[in-house]
Parts: structure tokens; sequence; C-alpha cells
């Protein structure tokens, strides 16, 4: 069972009986959506309901955090992303999405529903009726309005007495003022007046609570009840609601101005951040890059921004707030500005990083970006469309190989019809588009590109993009078929000496990938071996793990062609833990059949066909059935009939159904260990 819930930082207060009760709603219907004002504990209670559920599911939990998605446009991409589905097929992505989810029996959480009610209410229709294993939670304000849809209306907690609120207080208290007692009765009476006050909402309490590391217990109770005793205005917002928007205002009126400006300017953020970020996108005027370093500081002391670790977040209705206060100072666009400045400048730093020791650290950036960047190239592609299209060239392949090709294919087009009609980042953009549509299995779109990307190419003289064409070209001859005329265009541009930047050396390992395939698919072994053994050297005194990891599997495949099925497995596994690290589940689906077929030649049949059953489920994550060059094919073939011959097609069909139940983690884990037993 696999689940992806993410951590409870803090202590979970009370909720025992919701907690029971939910646990059998879940049980009985198929879309439970906990409704309830914001900052009344949906999440976490959510979070807690989801960890005690998952061994109730065969596939698992699966959590969505849509808070991030300011619109609709990404929000497939994200479940696809939490169901553990990366689609390098032309269909469409809800289409997708259902046939992946089609025969699941998992959770899925879809946290924070509010701002995209439509939109989620569409998607759930969709898979909720094609995949009959599928059990949905939702939190949302209101109710999604799907028919069979049950409800469940999150309150405060209880406040009288000894309650669960007063509970909350006292632990978040001591968090923020560690050796605070509140024994004293005038202490207490102020404590449980907070409570009162603030009708048991959980977000208004731990934002109470957060003052006392600089006002006593009673001087809080004495500002919110002086705030509380101001006649509400006559807006419509409901008594809870009201309660909620006063507690934060009396929060904002707590933090200094500098405080205030960054949490207005934070708001532009749509997923968690560092420091680092936050200087870049925040500073400016009066806040200094130092100023928010101590503004952070304070606005996570008083609890408006959650720290975990290195990172950081602002609640929903926090941040609502905030940028309510950054339309006033009529500072929306400046921030927008700069967020986009701040992203573009990551994409460059990322493409330029992309060799090196810091290659799968910025691999695992890019990925954890992803809604940043997106929103920063959406912004571009209106008011920077040259700079639009520079960004979506430079992080377009790490897209690639993150498994959105649908996304990098929308952005592609996009920034080729909005940007500059040539130069090198059109190239570029170019070259990203044609690898997508290749990796889709358009190679007729994939050849096209390929000649428009080489006269661009030609036309800008940069050796990148001139090796950048070839490796689309000679990669697009080999998937259909033709490696001679591969290897032909690859030698084209392998003769020339370029600059010798990084990334030109990046593009030349790539192209010299390239060689050693078109030399196994031309059947020359023995200098595709020597090719291989010189570009596996190369990709070491580089660090570079992606095309290295290609490397091990051309290694695997020119072993097992020789006969030598224990080299073959070893360079396999090797492949594969360079593939995990980088996530690349395209990748690891071909490791997994060239492991099997090694397993199968060395005689151990059962152990080949549950591995050959884990390549299955990488395989359907991508949404292909088995793929690869030409040649891998009759050779996977005749690896499968050897262990069926070896065991019996019966024991054969036993172990393959065990590696396809298998979750894929646990299967490749196993598979790596060698310890995939009959």
């Amino acid at each position: 069972m696999a689940s992806d819930i993410p951590e409870e930082t803090t202590s979970f207060v009370g909720r025992k009986a919701e907690l029971a009760g939910l646990e059998h709603t879940v049980a009985a219907h198929r879309l439970t959506t906990l409704t309830g004002s914001g900052g009344v504990g949906k999440t976490r209670l959510a979070l807690r309901a989801a960890r005690q559920a998952v061994p109730a599911y065969r596939d698992g939990v699966r959590w969505a955090d849509l808070a991030p998605l300011h619109d609709d446009g990404l929000l497939i991409a994200t479940v696809s992303d939490a169901v553990g589905l990366s689609d390098h097929t032309l269909r469409t992505p809800v289409d997708a999405l259902c046939e992946w989810l089609a025969d699941k029996e998992l959770l899925l959480v879809l946290d924070s529903c509010d701002h995209l009610l439509p939109a989620c209410a569409h998607l759930l229709g969709e898979i909720l009726t094609t995949s009959p294993g599928l059990t949905v939670l939702a939190t949302s304000r209101q109710p999604l309005g799907l028919r069979g849809e049950r409800p469940v209306e999150v309150a405060p907690l209880p406040v009288e007495g000894a309650g669960d609120a007063l509970t909350l207080f006292r632990d978040r208290a001591a968090a923020a003022a560690p050796g605070l007692t509140l024994r004293a009765p005038a202490a207490a009476e102020a404590a449980a007046e907070i409570c009162r006050r603030l009708e048991g909402i959980p977000l208004a309490i731990e934002l109470a609570a957060g003052a006392l590391g600089e006002e006593s217990v009673e001087r809080v109770a004495a500002r919110i009840r002086t705030r509380f005793d101001v006649p509400a205005d006559a807006s419509a917002l409901p008594p809870r609601h009201r309660t909620l928007r006063t507690a934060i205002g009396w929060s904002h009126e707590l933090c200094t101005p500098l405080e205030r400006l960054l949490w207005a300017r934070l708001t532009v953020l749509r997923g968690d951040f560092d420091e680092d970020t936050a200087r870049e996108v925040c500073a400016g005027g009066p806040l200094t890059e130092n100023g928010v370093a101590e503004a952070l500081n304070g606005l996570v002391a008083k609890s408006v921004v959650r720290r975990d670790g290195a990172r950081h977040r602002m609640l929903d209705t926090i941040r609502e707030y905030g940028r309510m206060w950054l339309a006033e100072l009529d500072e929306e666009r400046a921030a927008a500005d700069r967020h986009a400045a701040c992203f573009h400048g990551l994409a460059r730093r990322a493409h330029a990083g992309w060799t090196g020791d810091d290659q799968i650290t910025w691999y695992h950036r890019i990925a954890e970006t992803h809604a940043d960047l997106c929103a920063a190239l959406d912004h571009l592609l209106v008011h920077d469309t040259a700079a639009a299209q520079e960004m979506a060239g430079r992080i377009g392949f790490f897209w690639c190989c993150c498994g959105h090709l649908p996304q990098t294919r929308d952005y592609a087009r996009r920034a080729l019809d909005a940007g500059p009609a040539e130069g090198p980042h059109r190239t570029r953009a170019l070259w990203v588009l044609g690898m997508t549509v290749m990796l889709q299995g358009d190679y007729s779109a994939a050849l096209r590109l390929g000649r428009e990307c080489t006269e661009a190419a030609s036309r800008d003289g940069i050796d990148e993009g001139i090796l950048a064409a070839a490796y689309l070209c000679g990669l697009t001859h080999l998937m259909i078929g033709q490696p001679r005329a591969s290897l032909r265009r690859i030698e084209q541009v392998l003769g020339f000496t370029g600059t010798g930047s990084r990334l030109e050396a990046a593009y030349r390992l790539r192209c010299r990938l390239i060689t050693v395939f078109a030399l196994i698919g031309l059947g020359r072994l023995d200098e595709a071996a020597e090719a291989a053994g010189e570009l596996r050297s190369a990709c070491r005194a580089r660090d570079e793990r992606w095309t290295l990891s290609y490397v091990d599997y051309q290694l695997a495949l020119i072993a097992l062609m020789r006969g030598d099925a224990e080299t073959s497995a070893a360079h396999a596994r090797a492949m594969l833990a360079g593939k995990y690290r980088l996530r690349d589940r395209f990748g690891i689906a071909l490791g997994l059949d060239i492991l099997a077929a090694a397993i199968a030649a060395q005689g151990a049949g059962a152990r080949a066909a549950r591995v050959y059953g884990t390549g299955q489920v990488y395989w359907r994550m991508v949404g292909h059935p088995q793929r690869g060059t030409p040649e891998l094919g009759p050779l996977r073939e005749a690896c499968e009939r050897q262990a069926r011959e070896a065991v019996g097609d019966a024991a054969y069909q036993r172990a393959f159904e065990r590696g396809r139940a298998d979750n894929a983690e646990v299967g490749l884990a196993a598979a790596l260990q060698g310890e995939l037993l009959p």
C-alpha cells in the first residue's frame, strides 16, 4: 500500500468523535466532503483520517493539495501527480487519468477545493464514474454539489470548561512561549476567555497563542476583547467567518510594518518556499534582503507562517488576507513581476546546472516548484513573451523527464506562437516541443520539428542548438527503426570542435548516447561496447547522472546480447538506481524490462516474471505498452519465453501477477536488492 500523506508538524488535539464518525462515513460513501469555515480544521482532520485509512485501501491513500493552484489549469496534472501517473501518450489528460484509476482501490484526498469548485466537481464526476474502486475525501468551505456526495460539516473545537479549544491554546502557547504557565487564576481565565471569544476556531486560537511570545496572556485577552467589542459591520460574512477575519486582522495589527509588508508580498508564491526565495521575491523598497529574514522569523513566531525545516508555507485563509493587503498597497503587478523574475532565474540556473554534481538537486527542485514555474510562465506569456520563450526552452527538458508532457507541449507551443520569430531561445523551445511529441509517440511531428530545429540552429550558429537538433533527429530515427540514418546524423555534428562550454558538453554526451544506440541497432556490438565504456567514463567525470543511467542500460543490453546475463543484470540495477534518484518512471520501466530479461537468461523464471510484473506497473504509469528501441522487442520476447519455459506457464503467471500487484516502489526496491523470491 502506498501513501503520500503530508507529515503533521504540530500536535493533533481532540476530534475523537469526529474521526470515528468520519471513518464510517468514508467507508460507506464514495465521496465525502469536509465543509466548514476557513481555519476550522478541515485539513488537519482530513490528514488524520487519511492516515488512519491507509490499511483499508489496497492501493493506499493519495493526497492532492490544490491550495497552490490559482485556477484549474493544473488541476488534472496535480491529481495525476498525486496518484502516480506520468502519461507519455497523446491522449487527453482526463482520459489518461480515468484509465489509470479504473482498476485502483485507493482513497484520494483533494484538499482545498474551494476556489476550484466547478472544475473539481467535473473531474470527480468523471473519475468516480470510471473508477469503481476509487473513494474521495475532499475539503471545501462548501459542498461540491455532486450526486451521492456526503457533506460533513467540521465544527469548531469545544470551548466550555477544559475543552479541546483550551487544550489547543495551552499546547500552542507552550510552543510560542516556552516556560509560560497558565495555572494562575487570572491567566487561566484569560486563556478561557480567548478561546470563547474566538469561538473555538483552531486557526484563530493558534494566532492568538502566537502572540504570547511578546505579550502576556492577560494582555492578549484584553486586545481581543477590545477588538471583538467593536460592533460588526453589516457585511454578509457569516459569524464564524467574521470571527476568523477579526482574529486575522488583530494578528495583522500586532505585526511590525515590515512583517505586514512581507505577509502581503509572500502571497504571490504558490507553494512552499525557502528563505532565499522569500528574499528574492519579496525584497524591495523598505524591506531589505536582511529585513526579509527578520520579518519572516517574526511571522513564524506569530503563527502567520508555518515552518517545517528549511521550508515555509502560509495557510489559505491567511494568504487570502495577505492578498487583500497586497491589492490595497497596489503592489500586485510588481509582486507578480518579481515572482516571474525569480523563477525565470531559477530556470536559467537549473539549465546551466544540468551537468555537474547538483544535477539531481536541480531536478528535484524543478519538480517541487512546478506550480510557481507555471505561474511565472503564465505571467511572462502576457507581459514578456521573449522571456517566456526563453524560460519554456530552459525548463522543458526537466519537465519532459518529470513526465509533464501535456503541459510541456502546451507551454512550448504557446511560447513559440507568442515570442520572437527567431533566435537561440526560440530554437531551444522548438527542440523542447520536438522532444515532447517524440516522447508521446508522434514520430511524424517529431521528424518535422527536428528538421525545423536543424534549420533554425544552423541560422543561429550556436553549438548547443546544433547538437540538440541532431540529438532530436537521431533519437527519432532510432525510434522508427532507422539506426543507420540516426548514426549518420550524429556523426555529422560530433566531428566539429565546439567551444567546450558545460551546456555544449551536455548535448555532446547525449549525442554520443545516440551513437551507442545506433551501433547496437546495427549489430556492431564491439564498437557499441567500446563507445559505451568511453561515454560512461566521460559521464562519471562530469557527474552527469541522467546520461550515465542510459549508458548503463546500453551496457546491460550489450551484455545480454552477448550472452553475459550476470553482467547485464548488474548494469540494469545500476541504471535503475540512477533513474530512481531522478524519479524517471519511463527510464525505470525500461530498466525493469532489461533486468527481467537478464534474470530470465540466468534461468530464474519466476523471479524474472515478477520483475516483468513490476515493470508493467511502471509502463502503465507512463501510459504505454512496453516501449523502447525496436531491437529490444524481439530480445524481450525471447527472454520472456525462456522464463515461461523454465517454470511453466502457471507458475510464471502467478509470479507475474504478484509483481503487478506490488506497490511500484516496493517492487522496484526488491528488484534493486535482488530480493524477488518466488
